[in-house]
């Protein structure tokens, strides 16, 4: 554990480091962020953060090679190779959004092209959950793990509106997928785990990013920043099915743990949540699925009334009730674990609703006050009226 522990220290201090850097090479090269109809922020931003994450992640992945511990991963295979040589890749795709904002059409190609890449590298989803974890054809995997990464690639964009926004959600998750994937390294003659080491280096430098990433932001993480979160924790989760052997493990030990091929839509629940609304409420309206507009979860937020620190908290919260509430059916009964789930979501409840009750009740008390006022005006004038008869 003090390795990892390490080795997210490493990613999140370089990432800490060569942030400012990165702020100077935005500006110097336009990288900057104007005000959009659509943005929260009200003055031009440069952007690119995600080139400063990448440099963290490469360096704790390049120092962890050079561990024992860690260094047979590297040894066995070139699967971590792939990863970092596709993280450089979606990086880079990214990076050229951010300077040149690129038709939406061209960059889910690029998507796509770098998916299929690493798919076929040997990053892929190998069992199925159909029964007893089935082992899927090739052709399969590679279209499964190419969706996958495609998904929580733009659902983590689709997120990025407020600032340490999104950078807190992956590290939330990263965090929770990094507890399972340890637990599940323990049961192997080696603790070594890919998984946990991307995670540990993830939660890293998502922390150091954030240190210049909290409102106000002096830097944002851009497509390039985004794309890289989402790519990395997809991959992390995906490399956790190379541990499972479909001939001797059974769906019912492993579906309350997170089954391979539901990992992220659970880590990333709110992202993908925001993405699949996003995409429903575009189509029907006769939009693209890609057209911006004002109606994410942290616009509704702010349109509540939360101010930006606020709803970046209050999202965090719930980022983390999804998270890490899947996990606690590993530790305690399925009894104890929905009642404490059910305990948080009242009081996230609450705490998200409470500004929009806050600014409402004075409203619905006048309103009450008019509608009595009104009501007594009417029973006066007949009142009124029939004692005037009577005299």
């Amino acid at each position: 554990m003090r390795i990892y522990i390490l080795i997210a220290a490493i990613a999140g201090g370089v990432t800490w480091l060569v942030t400012p850097l990165i702020r100077h090479l935005a500006i110097r090269i336009g990288a900057v962020g104007q005000v959009r109809a659509r943005d929260v922020h009200t003055v031009p931003t440069p952007r690119m953060g995600g080139l400063a994450m990448l440099i963290g992640f490469a360096a704790s992945m390049l120092f962890a090679s050079r561990i024992p511990f860690i260094s047979g991963l590297f040894e066995s295979g070139h699967q971590a190779w792939v990863i970092l040589a596709g993280a450089i890749a979606v990086c880079l795709l990214g990076m050229a959004d951010d300077l040149w904002d690129l038709d939406w059409m061209l960059k889910l190609a690029g998507q796509l092209l770098i998916s299929v890449f690493v798919s076929w590298g040997g990053i892929q989803i190998i069992s199925l959950p159909l029964g007893s974890l089935v082992t899927a054809s090739p052709s399969l995997s590679m279209a499964i793990t190419a969706f996958l990464i495609v998904a929580s690639i733009n659902a983590v964009n689709f997120v990025d509106g407020l600032d340490g926004l999104a950078a807190g959600i992956v590290a939330i998750g990263g965090i929770a997928f990094g507890a399972y994937s340890y637990i599940i390294a323990r049961i192997s003659p080696s603790y070594a785990s890919m998984a946990t080491l991307i995670d540990v280096a993830l939660v890293g430098m998502c922390v150091g990013f954030l240190l210049h990433n909290w409102h106000p932001a002096k830097l944002f993480m851009g497509d390039s920043g985004s794309m890289l979160l989402g790519y990395l924790i997809t991959c992390a989760s995906i490399v956790v099915t190379g541990r499972l052997d479909p001939a001797t493990i059974h769906t019912s030990i492993y579906l309350p743990a997170f089954m391979p091929i539901l990992l992220p839509i659970l880590v990333l629940f709110l992202p993908v949540l925001d993405m699949c609304l996003a995409i429903v409420r575009r189509l029907s309206r006769g939009q693209s699925p890609m057209h911006p507009d004002r109606m994410h979860l942290h616009h509704r937020m702010l349109r509540i009334g939360h101010s930006v620190p606020s709803a970046v908290l209050i999202l965090w919260g719930w980022a983390a009730l999804f998270s890490f509430g899947s996990l606690t059916i590993l530790f305690v009964p399925a009894s104890y674990a929905l009642m404490g789930f059910i305990v948080a979501t009242c009081l996230l409840t609450v705490a998200t609703l409470y500004p929009y009750y806050r600014r409402r009740m004075p409203e619905i008390r006048q309103e009450n006050a008019a509608l009595a006022a009104s009501k007594k005006a009417p029973a006066e004038h007949c009142s009124g009226r029939i004692a005037s008869k009577e005299d």
